[in-house]
């Protein structure tokens, strides 16, 4: 047994009584008595009842991916007979961050809120409840869905829907590409393992999810950033059509897939740093020392750490998500696609101190938020914006042209491509602020994860608690629920909602006062259409 699933053993066993302590009642026995154990297609499981809501974490979807299944399509767990706990999380997939993180290749588990009420020992009440299937973010390369913003207590209780969250292979465990470098089928999948887990586990979901008070029939994949990338790449997977029913961005866009031939440099660079010479090596690499060569260089764009994401391997993904068009697989599958009106003061740690103060720092900090996406004169950039807002302070513009030519322009593809394949997404951008720090960063990337689920004062919140956060919540949350039930976010205190149509461009724009725009920021939005977006790392 490895160190990391030894600290995992010791660390659930004593999650797992300090679950059952933080249970109302307080003892062993009135817990278990409490819990709903439920049939699934693998064997029964116990979770336990927080308030009105039965909750089941760690459920196991697949086999253990380490040893001699590591960079092979994952396979659905062996029947057991006995009752298994589902009371912590599982293991994430190691990733290098945090000594407690709980980190495993045995990463392959899904947790279930619920707020069905069980009837002799079932949750399958009819309720046919429509099922919120959320994707954490961090790129491809770290996060699970143990994360306090996901709990899914308060969105369940609060808007009668199953939500889920998922853990699944990332990094170099789920994308990293060996098809060229090794003749060998173990390995003829390794670029998508990860995108092929949320396959796996979108199918526990068809499976099993009637058993929990959930509609299988009724599936929205939502996720945030790189959670929101996985969705937009799962809508060109052909093995994904049919599992989910409809789906939601959020900051995280897919437009193309890595390549084979960079995806096979960054393989090579990847083994060049961990030292394996062979497919044998590579497996029989410490699940750390995998994670030590990601720190390798990245060979395409010369700088950074080497990217991993899922590859054109015309197998799981045979084009790209949105290039040249949006993928027949996905257009039947309504879409949400949003973005955050400052996106990137999202990615400074929420500190002050490094906001650009003078244009001499804008003009040397803008290159580094554009590298790899797109290439353009930041000198050009800055006079753009000086003319276009001359009300805006060196800080301003920073963050305003490095949102618009960073991420926000892959979402405006999303919503062209879909417009014009007569598949229209509901577009959205949210302006409403953070009051954190009294305002200062805005709507940064992140704030609509809290807004959605409704975890206003979990550890590390953004959101804040007070009357108009919990206004702003309950809004986004409830178009968000809307369109889990009906595939149409309208409803609720909104304006009526169209969905992105050309030439109009109509957006939601949430805010203390929400309101459908035509292309806000089109000025931006023509500006940056100057020059060619690249997918990051792509």
């Amino acid at each position: 047994m490895d160190t990391v699933q030894t600290r995992r053993t010791l660390i659930t066993g004593a999650a797992a009584l300090a679950a059952f302590a933080a249970l109302p009642g307080a003892s062993y026995a009135a817990a278990e008595k409490r819990s709903p154990v439920i049939k699934t297609t693998a064997g029964k499981v116990r979770g336990y009842v927080d308030g009105e809501v039965s909750v089941f974490k760690g459920l196991r979807y697949g086999q253990d991916t380490g040893g001699a299944r590591r960079f092979m399509p994952p396979i659905k767990p062996e029947p057991w007979t006995d009752v298994k706990d589902a009371l912590t999380y599982g293991a994430s997939c190691p990733q290098g961050k945090g000594e407690d993180e709980v980190q495993s290749e045995d990463c392959l588990f899904l947790n279930v809120w619920t707020p069905a009420k069980a009837k002799k020992d079932s949750l399958a009440d009819g309720g046919k409840r429509p099922v919120m299937f959320y994707i954490h973010g961090g790129a491809y390369n770290t996060g699970s869905g143990s994360h306090p913003w996901y709990e899914g207590t308060k969105l369940a209780k609060r808007s009668d829907v199953v939500v889920v969250t998922v853990n699944h292979r990332l990094n170099a465990f789920g994308y990293l590409y060996l098809a060229r470098l090794f003749n060998d089928p173990s390995v003829a999948d390794s670029g998508n393992n990860g995108q092929l887990d949320l396959v796996l586990a979108l199918q526990w979901v068809r499976d099993n999810i009637a058993q929990f008070g959930g509609d299988p029939d009724r599936v929205l994949c939502f996720g945030q950033s790189g959670g929101g990338a996985k969705i937009a790449t799962l809508l060109a997977m052909p093995s994904a059509k049919g599992l989910l029913h409809r789906a939601v961005t959020m900051s995280g866009q897919q437009v193309t897939a890595g390549g084979p031939f960079n995806a096979t440099k960054r393989a090579k660079a990847f083994m060049d740093k961990t030292g394996a010479k062979d497919l044998a090596a590579l497996r029989a690499l410490p699940a750390d020392k995998m994670v030590e060569g990601l720190r390798a260089t990245d060979p395409i764009a010369g700088q950074g750490s080497v990217y991993m994401g899922p590859v054109l391997d015309q197998r799981s993904l045979n084009r790209h998500p949105f290039f040249p068009d949006a993928s027949p697989v996905g257009l039947s599958v309504p879409m949400m696609c949003g973005n955050t009106h400052d996106e990137t003061k999202g990615f400074i740690g929420f500190d002050a101190k490094v906001f650009p103060k003078t244009w001499d720092e804008v003009l040397a900090k803008l290159p580094g938020q554009f590298a790899g996406r797109i290439d353009i004169d930041p000198e050009t950039v800055i006079a753009f914006y000086r003319q276009t807002y001359p009300n805006y302070s060196p800080s301003d513009v920073y963050f305003a042209a490095s949102t618009a030519g960073r991420s926000w322009k892959a979402a405006i593809i999303q919503d062209e491509e879909r417009a014009r394949a007569g598949a229209p997404a509901y577009a959205y951008q949210i302006n409403w602020k953070s009051p954190k720090d009294g305002g200062i960063f805005g709507a940064p990337h992140t704030i609509d994860i809290g807004l959605v689920f409704g975890t206003l004062d979990a550890k590390g919140s953004i959101v804040g608690t007070g009357p108009e956060s919990v206004a702003m919540s309950n809004t986004m949350s409830d178009a968000f629920v809307n369109f889990a039930r009906t595939g149409d976010p309208n409803g609720g205190a909104l304006s009526k909602w169209e969905p992105y149509t050309l030439p109009r461009r109509q957006t939601m724009v949430f805010d203390t006062v929400s309101r459908m725009e035509d292309d806000p920021r089109g000025a931006e939005r023509e500006f940056f259409n100057q020059v060619p977006f690249t997918q990051f790392g792509t």
